[in-house]
């Protein structure tokens, strides 16, 4: 009986411990939201952007309260994650009131989370500047969804290709499934998108080669650097026992170049210093992403490397080191390297941040030179794919590197890095897959290193909207008629350019060829491109106005031939007076233009005696 007693005693005291812990936390959180929303009250800078952005995503209900599940939705569209650093603070303020109102319905509607206005300003305010480029296009990919759609078309198109062998030279990369297949991307603003296997671990093999060069650079120059390796392509196998005329590795991308540069990077450090520096630098490469270390496949880099064993002897005969080595210890250290892992997510953060200058797009923090990234990607671009180097560089015209686990990593420089994985490889080592995304990327996209942007019609240029690329094309027409520039005119009549764009004010080509005079500009849009000689600007004028007004009696004759010649009616202003025709019907053939009548008792002016008098 005492016992049932105690137990009851017991209960009672825990459901009023509880109560109060209910009340302290109800407490708490309306305290929170009290404080959130007076920030958002005392709001004053851009407080016209989140004003907007209420409007924008405002609830269904007429509650007057923001749609946090829409305005949440709008940002990954594009390209924003929530788990992006730069949006922490928000993520925060949204979990936390997430977890402890999950059953309020002030929080709550039929279609998602609702905050009242100053909530949501309270919660937005301090991601406010990246959240507005995000929402008004202002990101290096205005429509990011667009991209995504591409790239999901073209991930399914290379998905069919099952050719290639996975790499067999040791056993732990022979055992991994051919069939997988990833895309990530990273845009130099921490746009993000990813299809298939991208959270699969991988070794990173080769494409450390590139890192650690640029690691190199930055610690001791390039000019040291290439004092004891090479800049161009070797034209030989990537693990070729040969140096260059001046005894050096050809380049940093074959295996001898990066043993070379392995050597140089903290060279007074303990290996296991020297370790934790390169994976603190990678950890800030990814942005905190997935990174691990893979020692089953580092043992087996060790036990089957009698080629760069070779090659390591090779060069310490031939003094290309820089100090005494111990070459056991810079294998070690180099074969670390190659078995560090990355997912396609985070190795696509990599290649965003070598996009970007060295500076990680999603934490902003600047991790690796600006001078050594451009030196890596110039490498990359002409030494980065094995055997297919330049092959590569010729048809997709982007720096790459690929290594032997299936993973390219991909630049475009200032627009956006990709990480591709899929470990069936070609006979010279690239993933098959990844060399024919970049292929079909190419084709579809303007990425190509010398793509020329005005002449490169058909391809896709993601980086503007529609309404920017027409009111691009409009500008350059319309400049090339001003200027008289007639090879520009004949190039985009050839790209089948829209000739009778107008721009704001209604005004076309012709409008600017006939008002500045270029005969041969006018004449070749009305003979050749067959253009509206009568289109009307936004004042009601006609290029045949535009002519008269400025003193071009050859253009307004040629125009007024060709409204006869097209059944077209004359202007009233143009009649017999201003313009005598030979035939008013609408069948005549010609035009002249006549002087108007001088006044009686007046004598012509001599044009070569700018001041002779005029007598009357």
């Amino acid at each position: 009986m005492q016992t049932v007693v105690e137990d009851q005693l017991l209960a009672s005291k825990r459901s009023k411990l509880t109560r109060r812990r209910s009340s302290g936390n109800l407490g708490d959180i309306e305290k929170k939201l009290e404080q959130i929303r007076q920030n958002g009250q005392n709001r004053h800078t851009l407080s016209h952007v989140e004003d907007k952005l209420c409007e924008m995503f405002r609830a269904s209900d007429k509650s007057g309260r923001v749609n946090v599940t829409k305005f949440l939705e709008a940002l990954a569209l594009a390209g924003l994650r929530q788990t992006d650093p730069r949006l922490v603070e928000m993520r925060r303020a949204i979990a936390s009131i997430q977890a402890n109102c999950a059953s309020d319905v002030r929080f709550w509607a039929s279609d998602g989370l609702c905050f009242d206005e100053d909530v949501f300003k309270g919660v937005i305010m301090d991601n406010i500047d990246i959240i507005h480029k995000a929402l008004t296009g202002d990101l290096v990919i205005p429509h990011f969804e667009s991209l995504c759609e591409h790239l999901e078309e073209l991930y399914e198109l290379c998905e069919k290709d099952d050719s290639g062998k996975v790499a067999s030279y040791i056993p732990q990369l022979e055992r991994f499934d051919p069939s997988l297949w990833g895309i990530s991307v990273c845009t130099v603003d921490g746009q993000r998108y990813s299809i298939g296997d991208v959270s699969v671990p991988f070794t990173i093999q080769s494409t450390s080669k590139p890192i650690s060069y640029a690691i190199a650079c930055a610690e001791k120059g390039p000019e040291y650097v290439h004092s004891f390796v090479g800049q161009e392509p070797s034209g030989r196998s990537f693990n070729e026992l040969v140096l260059d005329n001046s005894l050096k590795p050809h380049n940093p991308m074959i295996n001898a170049g990066a043993i070379m540069t392995s050597s140089l990077i903290k060279p007074t450090m303990a290996i296991a210093d020297r370790f934790d520096f390169v994976f603190q630098t990678y950890r800030r490469l990814t942005g905190g992403e997935y990174l691990g270390f893979n020692n089953a496949v580092y043992l087996s880099e060790r036990q089957a490397a009698d080629r760069n064993f070779a090659l390591a002897y090779f060069m310490r005969e031939n003094k290309c080191f820089p100090h005494v080595q111990d070459l056991g210890e810079t294998l070690d250290f180099y074969f670390q390297m190659c078995s560090l892992e990355a997912t396609c997510e985070s190795a696509s953060v990599i290649a965003g941040t070598l996009a970007n200058g060295g500076i990680c797009p999603i934490t902003g923090e600047a991790v690796l030179e600006p001078s050594a990234v451009r030196n890596t990607l110039c490498l990359m671009h002409s030494c980065g794919m094995y055997d297919y180097s330049g092959q590569f560089a010729f048809k997709c015209g982007l720096p790459a590197k690929s290594g032997v686990s299936g993973v390219i990593l991909l630049v475009i420089p200032n627009v956006m890095g990709l990480a591709l994985y899929s470990p069936a490889l070609d006979r010279c080592g690239n993933s098959v897959r990844g060399v024919k995304l970049c292929k079909e990327l190419v084709y579809r996209f303007n990425f190509h290193h010398f793509d020329n942007v005005s002449a490169s019609g058909e391809k896709i240029d993601p980086r503007k909207t529609s309404n920017e690329k027409r009111a691009d094309m409009v500008h350059r027409l319309l400049f090339a008629a001003a200027a008289g520039d007639l090879t520009a005119i004949k190039r985009y009549s050839l790209m089948e350019m829209h000739l009778e764009a107008a721009d704001y004010d209604g005004r076309t080509a012709l409008h600017l060829a006939a008002a500045e005079g270029h005969v041969h500009i006018v004449r070749f849009l009305l003979q050749k491109c067959s253009v509206l000689v009568d289109a009307k600007d936004r004042w009601g004028s006609a290029p045949v106005d535009d002519a008269q007004l400025a003193g071009h009696e050859d253009i307004t004759k040629l125009l007024l031939k060709h409204y006869v010649e097209s059944g077209i009616t004359i202007p009233d202003s143009f009649q017999p007076g201003e313009v005598k025709l030979n035939n008013l019907n609408s069948k005549m053939k010609d035009t002249v233009i006549t002087e108007k009548p001088k006044k009686q008792g007046t004598k012509e002016r001599n044009s070569s005696d700018e001041n002779a008098p005029v007598v009357k």
